[in-house]
């Protein structure tokens, strides 16, 4: 994928909400309402919903993805998934290092680099999350966190390869997830820059490619500015993706 290819993504992560009859009703209007043409449409359900929605959305173009996925195959790991087991259930993408994930059950940038090459062995493209706390940023090491957080999340293992084809970085500041606060848009700008220029350094020639998307309560209001900084290839919505037509409207502001 060429820098000039790079189509824009928009991706909703449901986290741990929606029941069968709620899920499947949404994921229709999405498809149904979805602006065409338009942006890659991807939406993240409970594992529990992968593939009642895989279904339902089959022949739009819609995709579906996963929340997490596990390093292993298969084995003694219970109520864990595996990234096959994602792609038998009809899933295209796993989110991976999301940092209620690295928060709430320690997972680490190693984890989430041996998580990348399961994804990747099973077919799954990987939306791999950094971000920094508020701490972290008051003390100005936002992109020294950065940094840290993409070397030891993408640097491969044996033959293992990370490209612009398999894998999206989203950049979620942690302090704004679910909170209503955004950085500035040249702070944005800022981080989405050094991610680019950071990757040059890991994947070379890959790194012009790659979608990175935007994060932390992005909303209608304020997609379009967002979508509009330079190095954003699209959005990993949260909250507002458990509304059609909020995610359908901060959809339409990535193809404006």
């Amino acid at each position: 994928m060429s820098e000039h290819d790079r189509r824009p993504l928009v991706a909703g992560n449901w986290k741990m909400n929606g029941l069968q009859q709620d899920g499947l009703a949404l994921a229709r209007a999405v498809a149904n309402e979805m602006p065409k043409p338009g942006p890659e449409i991807l939406i993240c359900p409970p594992a529990t919903l992968v593939n009642a929605i895989a279904q339902c959305v089959e022949g739009s173009s819609v995709l579906v993805g996963g929340q997490d996925c596990h390093p292993a195959t298969s084995g003694a790991h219970t109520g864990d998934i595996s990234a096959e087991m994602l792609v038998d259930a009809g899933a295209t993408h796993v989110i991976l290092g999301h940092s209620e994930r690295r928060q709430d059950h320690g997972e680490t940038s190693p984890d989430i680099r041996a998580k990348l090459t399961a994804a990747h062995d099973a077919g799954l493209v990987a939306i791999v999350c950094i971000g920094e706390t508020l701490a972290e940023r008051d003390a100005g090491q936002t992109l020294d966190i950065l940094s840290a957080q993409l070397e030891a999340s993408l640097t491969p293992a044996g033959d293992h390869r990370v490209t612009a084809g398999n894998t999206v970085i989203a950049y979620e500041p942690i302090w704004a997830i679910g909170t209503g606060r955004t950085p500035s848009l040249d702070d944005v700008g800022v981080a989405h820059a050094h991610i680019r220029s950071f990757l040059a350094t890991l994947i070379a020639a890959e790194a012009g490619g790659m979608r990175l998307l935007y994060g932390g309560s992005v909303k209608p209001g304020n997609a379009e500015e967002l979508l509009a900084i330079a190095d954003v290839d699209g959005a990993l919505v949260g909250g507002a993706s458990l509304q059609a037509e909020d995610f359908c409207a901060i959809a339409a502001a990535a193809h404006s």
